[in-house]
């Protein structure tokens, strides 16, 4: 059952949810945003609210109370926790809505991260699977850096294609506003 837990001493709101009862909070634009997830599909779309909105699927719906949304923090700083050992096997797939200027730090065992429309800083570590960045909008970034121990880096937005042991990409410019750190142990990373 979702739930609202508000701390008001500190301005800190809770806010917890399941497949079946997706969250919703304040977040504004420019916020930063702590991610830290089991193993999954997430996807990262940007918005033109100003609120978190995360709602997940798994392959059985019995299983989607399994699965724990919580959200804490304030309009400027949150942190999504996504847990739910039981759905091991149940293809959980999270949507996670954001304002489209957001700063994503991301933390996940293995899956699959997929960012499409949100500019601003970006931070994701995976141990396995594949780290997915669109900028329809253009790159506006500082510094790139992207790299897997084994696997693929494929940057098409800056003509790149390397795979094997070891592989990264690195780009500084003086132009750009942002920075974009992609890190796969094993697997692949896309910048597009």
């Amino acid at each position: 059952m979702a739930s609202l837990i508000v701390c008001s001493a500190v301005g800190l709101a809770e806010t917890v949810g399941d497949c079946d009862h997706p969250i919703e909070a304040p977040l504004r634009s420019r916020a930063a945003l702590v991610v830290e997830s089991r193993p999954a599909g997430i996807e990262v779309v940007g918005t033109d609210a100003e609120t978190i909105r995360v709602s997940c699927t798994v392959n059985r719906q019995e299983y989607a109370g399994y699965v724990e949304l919580r959200f804490s923090g304030t309009p400027g700083y949150g942190r999504l926790h996504i847990s739910g050992d039981d759905v091991r096997n149940e293809n959980l797939h999270i949507r996670i809505e954001v304002p489209r200027k957001t700063n994503l730090r991301f933390h996940m065992g293995a899956g699959e991260v997929k960012v499409d429309g949100v500019v601003g800083d970006k931070d994701i570590d995976l141990y396995a699977g594949q780290i997915v960045v669109s900028s329809p909008g253009g790159w506006s970034y500082k510094s790139v850096d992207a790299s897997v121990d084994i696997g693929d880096v494929n940057a098409s937005a800056f003509g790149v294609d390397k795979g094997g042991f070891f592989r990264s990409f690195t780009r500084t410019t003086a132009e750009g506003e942002y920075r974009l750190r992609a890190h796969v142990l094993t697997g692949e990373i896309d910048l597009e």
